[in-house]
């Protein structure tokens, strides 16, 4: 979220970097609305000295023995213009409030112009698309032919976008989650948390997955309770610090956590919707870093490289790009994308996005440091996957399919499932 002020303060800067990205900003508008704010705050408060003032005044008159029944009269209406007063200047700070969560970050300098995947800037590929002297399946066709996943039978219990992993399938997907949490916990210095699942709507509100996105959320509702199912592990990371003040001397943080991460993904059929890469549900490592408002960039490109450290592990080609201004997500300035290279599809398809979002998240959640003066300031976050468990898998199968018909798995997972190849019957072998 945004401080009303310091928009008005850019005023035509503020208007065209969110033009970048799509948002048209009404500055008159928003400078109109904090005004009247502002001016019902102080009349609030001359009211309220008012008020006090005849309130010392009766008490004065009334020990002198003098009539009091005007100055009654005058307190009585002093009390109801404060009750009014502060009627409107509540309905004036929703609607603000309101006006300000429906404004996006503004977007870095760095991020390229557009509004699509198309426009986004390539910085650097790692590793060499395999080539294969036999036509390269897709996971979803080699997945099922081994026996390892089931989409039909998913489909029967949930409907479309859903998978269930079986027998090697199910173990792959284990094991892919212990070897990110042990790389991040162990190389890099996350600490590790277990979190909840269900969420409250100010929660969700923190990170900025509402009000915007609510068609994209899975909400539950029992008795009184209204809780959202987490589109991702940054919604609880994140918030665990909402409402509080980190010393600087315990900056940065850094948080992971293995969760599963619900989505409708509205608006998003027909877009890669075939296997494991967007998914209802799916599960996925996710990294948050908190950190003081200066050292946002240096901590995204620090993940940046965490995210980069799994690829590796998995022996797997992919691309990191910069993603335009008109295609970053709400709350970020700047997002890089890494795209792993999938054979079936001939192309690369995102499997982790960092983003830096300032102090956007922070003030939103109330996630607060202080300075070098000691003042208090909104903390900055960075977030990342780490990566999600279902696209890391399709990319290795894919990657590392066999003429035969088998998966040759990384060395780095061996530890954790015992065996190195998935024959083509869906069985350990080369135990």
């Amino acid at each position: 979220m945004h401080d009303a002020r310091v928009l008005i303060e850019m005023g035509d800067g503020a208007v065209r970097r969110l033009a970048r990205r799509g948002h048209t900003l009404d500055i008159s508008s928003l400078e109109s609305l904090l005004s009247r704010r502002n001016k019902s705050v102080r009349s609030g408060d001359e009211l309220r000295a008012e008020a006090k003032r005849l309130a010392r005044e009766v008490q004065q008159t009334a020990k002198q023995g003098g009539d009091i029944a005007a100055l009654k009269e005058a307190a009585r209406t002093a009390k109801e213009q404060i009750r009014e007063t502060d009627a409107e200047q509540a309905k004036l700070q929703q609607e603000l409030r309101e006006l300000l969560l429906s404004i996006p970050n503004l977007p870095a300098d760095e991020a390229p112009d557009g509004d699509s995947e198309d426009d986004a800037v390539e910085q650097r590929r790692v590793g060499e698309p395999p080539s294969f002297d036999f036509e390269p399946r897709d996971h979803v066709d080699l997945g099922e032919a081994m026996g390892i996943l089931d989409f039909g039978r998913a489909t029967k219990l949930s409907g479309p976008r859903f998978s269930v992993l079986r027998g090697v399938g199910a173990a792959l997907e284990r094991a892919l989650a212990a070897l990110f949490l042990d790389l991040h916990t162990r190389r890099h210095g996350y600490v590790e948390h277990s979190v909840p699942f269900l969420v409250t709507r100010g929660t969700m509100t923190g990170t900025g997955q509402l009000p915007k996105f609510e068609e994209d959320l899975f909400r539950t509702g029992v008795a009184d309770r209204d809780l959202f199912l987490i589109p991702t592990g940054e919604v609880p990371l994140t918030n665990l610090y909402a409402d509080e003040i980190i010393p600087p001397a315990e900056l940065p943080l850094a948080l992971t956590a293995h969760t599963p991460c619900f989505r409708s993904e509205a608006g998003s059929y027909g877009r890669d919707t075939r296997g494991l890469i967007r998914q209802h549900q799916f599960a996925k490592v996710e990294l948050v870093r908190i950190c003081a408002p200066d050292r946002a960039r240096a901590e995204m490109a620090e993940m940046v490289g965490h995210a980069e450290a799994c690829l590796r592990e998995l022996d797997l080609a992919y691309r990191v790009v910069t993603l335009a201004a008109g295609d970053t997500g709400f709350a970020a300035r700047l997002t890089c994308d890494l795209e792993v290279w999938l054979p079936g599809q001939a192309a690369y398809r995102e499997v982790s996005s960092v983003s830096d979002f300032g102090t956007f998240q922070g003030r939103r959640a109330g996630i607060r440091t202080r300075d070098e003066n000691g003042r208090t300031t909104p903390a900055a976050t960075v977030n990342g996957s780490g990566l999600p468990i279902g696209r890391a898998l399709a990319a290795v199968l894919e990657q590392h399919q066999q003429a035969d018909g088998s998966v040759l798995l990384p060395g780095s997972l061996v530890p954790y499932l015992g065996f190195r190849r998935i024959a083509a019957d869906g069985t350990p072998a080369e135990t």
